[in-house]
């Protein structure tokens, strides 16, 4: 946990599963202000009745906008960057709206963090930006390189700019348990894409303290990964089924345009100067300056041998394993009672 005292936090768009949790976990901390910036005034409202705390203020505003950004950096000294345009069909459909916010958005937040003297802008990443199959990714995959090259005029007693990267997070909106939960309780089939599909298990209190931990430890342009378990689609649907004792059938409808039959985390290159920090994965940035001959005409022959860090070749849990975990999940516990 970094030092909050007399902190002031930005979380960009904190209105969301993670502005929740992360408030969550340092309310009790000696913190001097916590700032959700967000395109919702409905959301904000229904969280400052719910959290009803004079030191969270809330400010309406665009990521898109630099001149909103700028308004609400001022004094700010930690940076968490979550507003993003994350749903794949939404992305696919409107490409250039997730330009908008997951590129130009991110560039205008990490500049005006730099330019107004904060210490530390981490950004939240995805798996889907290894390997890119949709313009989500392909606009996350920019938002770490555009970060990354905010990073090589930097010193180090400049802001500090890294990312971090997970997969789905367990429960989040959007996400396939509340899905097979909803599907379970209304006795309609499991709607399952490919029962041999692998995703990372990663509940959201562990996505919180990666990110507390890129604070903590993050030199200019790193990327943090937090080590994980997997299972397959297939087991996941069947652990819910035996802890809701459902009978109900689980029906395959074929993997959907965007999607990946497994996820990665790491690729083969970054893990040739990635660090093992035990429960993470450093990945330091691309060193390489603009000699363009490191990029052209020199090779790494060692990549070759190395393997990418994937849902598929992780720890696998099976059914039993996958209940436990499910267990552990208060929005597990509470549809179960």
């Amino acid at each position: 946990m970094p030092n909050l005292k007399n902190k002031t936090l930005l979380i960009t768009g904190g209105t969301g599963s993670f502005g929740h949790e992360l408030l969550d976990t340092i309310l009790d901390k000696d913190f001097r202000e916590v700032r959700i910036f967000s395109r919702d005034e409905l959301k904000q409202e229904h969280m400052r009745i719910e959290l009803n705390n004079p030191r969270v203020k809330f400010h309406i505003g665009d990521v898109r906008d630099r001149d909103s950004v700028d308004q609400v950096m001022k004094g700010v000294d930690l940076v968490f960057h979550a507003a993003a345009l994350k749903q794949v069909p939404s992305c696919e459909f409107f490409p250039m709206q997730a330009v908008l916010t997951n590129i130009v958005g991110s560039h205008n937040v990490v500049e005006s963090a730099i330019a107004n003297g904060a210490e530390s802008v981490v950004c939240l990443g995805t798996d889907k930006a290894v390997y890119p199959v949709n313009a989500m990714g392909m606009t996350k995959a920019l938002m770490e390189k555009v970060a990354q090259a905010a990073c090589r005029g930097l010193g180090p007693k400049d802001t500090t700019v890294s990312c971090v990267r997970y997969g789905n997070v367990m429960c989040s909106r959007g996400s396939v348990i509340p899905l097979f939960i909803k599907q379970i309780k209304e006795r309609k089939p499991i709607t399952v894409t490919d029962p041999g599909m692998t995703r990372f298990l990663l509940p959201l209190p562990e996505a919180i303290k990666l990110v507390l931990f890129a604070f903590d430890h993050a030199r200019q342009g790193d990327i943090f990964i937090k080590k994980a378990p997997a299972c397959t689609v297939g087991d996941l649907a069947q652990a819910l089924k035996e802890l809701f004792k459902s009978d109900v059938p689980v029906k395959t409808i074929g993997i959907r345009h965007g999607e990946k039959v497994y996820e990665t985390l790491l690729n083969a290159e970054e893990i040739r100067r990635a660090e093992d920090m035990g429960d993470y994965f450093r990945v330091t940035m691309d060193s390489r300056d603009l000699n363009y001959n490191k990029y052209f005409t020199e090779g790494d022959r060692k990549e070759a041998l190395l393997e990418d860090y994937t849902s598929h070749n992780t720890g696998r849990l099976d059914v039993k394993r996958v209940k436990e975990m499910l267990l552990k999940l208060p929005e597990v516990k509470a549809e179960l009672n």
